[in-house]
This record gives C-alpha cells, sequence and structure tokens, in this order.
C-alpha cells in the first residue's frame, strides 16, 4: 500500500508540473533577469589584484639538507600568512599608502669587489631610491586587513597576496604596497633571507564581483525552487474533494453513484405549462 501511495503522490506532482509548465518558465526567466540586472547594475562592483610572494632559505647545504630546508620553508608558509596581515606590516603599509609619493624601488648602496691586492673595485654604483606620485588612499590596518586574503598551494613555498577594493587601481596599489612591506621588513621578524615578489599584482580588468553570469543562474535557480515550492504547498493545502476514493477511505461513507455533468444547448428554452388557463409560457 505504501508503494502505491508513493506511485499516486508522484503522478500528480508531474500532473502539477505539466498544469503549471508556463508559471515554472515565467518565475526562472523573471528572477534569472532581475538577478543579471542587480548584478550589473546594482550591486557595487569589486575588483581582486594578486600578487605571487616567493619565501625561502639561502644556504649552501647538501642536497639531503637543501631538501630539508625547503620542507621546512613550506611548513612555514603558514606563519608568514600571520605575518603578512600583522599590524607590523599593515601599519607601515597604511602609512605608505596615505602618501602621495611612494617608493617604488628602495634605495641600494655601492657594491665592492676586493682584489688580490687588497684594492677595492667598484661593481655597482650607489642607486637611489625611485619614487613616484601616486594617489592617497585613506585606509587604515583593520581596512586593510579586511581587504586581504592569502592562498597557498600544498608543498608551494609560494603564496598568493589578493587585495579587493571598489576601484581597480586602489586593489593593485595594496596589494603591491603590502607585498612590498612584507619583503622589507620580514628579515627583521625571522631568519629569512630571501624573499621575492615572483609576480606584481596588476590592474584587473573585470570585477571580481558580482559575477552576471553567476547571479543569472542563481536568480534563474530559485526562481524555479520558489515557484515549485508555491505550486506543491498550494496544493497540499486545498481542501477540495477530487475524486470518490477520499469518502470511501478516509471518512469512511458509502458511494450510492454519481452524477454525470448535463450539458445543456445554448438555445434550450424552460416551458412553463399554466394547468388554469392551458397555455404555455416560456
Amino acid at each position: 500500500m505504501e508503494q502505491q501511495a508513493n506511485t499516486i503522490d508522484l503522478r500528480r506532482l508531474w500532473v502539477l508540473c505539466r498544469q503549471h509548465l508556463k508559471f515554472f518558465i515565467f518565475w526562472t526567466i523573471g528572477l534569472g533577469v532581475v538577478a543579471y540586472l542587480l548584478a550589473a547594475f546594482v550591486i557595487p562592483a569589486k575588483y581582486t589584484a594578486t600578487t605571487q610572494i616567493l619565501v625561502n632559505q639561502k644556504n649552501n647545504s647538501q642536497n639531503g639538507q637543501a631538501y630539508a630546508n625547503q620542507q621546512a620553508d613550506v611548513n612555514m608558509i603558514n606563519t608568514y600568512k600571520d605575518i603578512i596581515t600583522n599590524q607590523v606590516i599593515l601599519n607601515a603599509a597604511s602609512k605608505e599608502l596615505s602618501s602621495q609619493t611612494r617608493i617604488v624601488t628602495p634605495a641600494k648602496k655601492a657594491k665592492y669587489e676586493t682584489l688580490s691586492d687588497g684594492t677595492k673595485k667598484l661593481v655597482r654604483p650607489a642607486q637611489p631610491a625611485v619614487r613616484r606620485a601616486g594617489k592617497a588612499y585613506d585606509l587604515s590596518a583593520a581596512d586593510l586587513k579586511k581587504s586581504l586574503s592569502v592562498k597557498t598551494q600544498a608543498n608551494s613555498q609560494v603564496f598568493a597576496l589578493s587585495a579587493t577594493a571598489s576601484d581597480p587601481m586602489e586593489a593593485k596599489d595594496i596589494a603591491n604596497t603590502v607585498a612590498t612591506e612584507f619583503k622589507s621588513r620580514i628579515k627583521s621578524i625571522m631568519q629569512v633571507n630571501n624573499v621575492t615578489i615572483v609576480s606584481k599584482a596588476a590592474k584587473p580588468n573585470k570585477p571580481s564581483f558580482p559575477r552576471p553570469k553567476l547571479f543569472t543562474l542563481a536568480g534563474a535557480v530559485l526562481g524555479l525552487v520558489l515557484s515549485f515550492a508555491w505550486v506543491v504547498i498550494r496544493d497540499l493545502t486545498n481542501t477540495t474533494i477530487r475524486d470518490d476514493s477520499f469518502l470511501t477511505d478516509e471518512l469512511g461513507l458509502t458511494n450510492l453513484g454519481q452524477i454525470g455533468k448535463i450539458e445543456m444547448d445554448q438555445n434550450f428554452t424552460l416551458n412553463h405549462f399554466d394547468t388554469n388557463e392551458g397555455t404555455r409560457r416560456v
């Protein structure tokens, strides 16, 4: 009996879907269009810029020891993630971003090579810091921490630092500035002598949020689910008696018969006979 009831329920569900097919299509397309319009014109866009950083130790150890050091660097990635979002790094980055003049390339000291006779030969002259005038951003360390995210990959010494902002240029400047501050200060925080910015953040061309296609798909699915739920709930709450089985099985009544539906012709008229006058009246 239970299997028969399930079969009847599924059959009723299929009938409901066929009866309300246009209703489902209308709500699916309608909410999909609304979601697209919200994503394209209403919800503020967010842009994400990403830079990649490599942190490892320079050493002249044998292959076995070098492999052990590499694994140690991989295990330290989580520590680097915590440090790059630490107040020390973020405060320095906030101060740097608030200034319109920023250091693009730090100053480098002159490099000399000592010859065999004890004299020194200039190999590379001193280079002054390269500064660039840019836009200033009033961002606190807390604001920077909210906009930053760090992603790592298994068994990799490279981790990605991403910054999200409402302006693509701002996202780029945040990511590059925090990475530069991390590179300059990690040496004094930990015994790390090799930090390399593998790739600098570029200005993103497309927003990372919202994605109109994803929003449209989500809206269409939501429209289909809501319309289907409304139809099912409406049918379950409908107390109309649809067949005789409810009267006989549920209420225990006896079916004495059925009255068929009588269809009258459009030209049908009812004549009334008056017995007193012996005439007919329409």
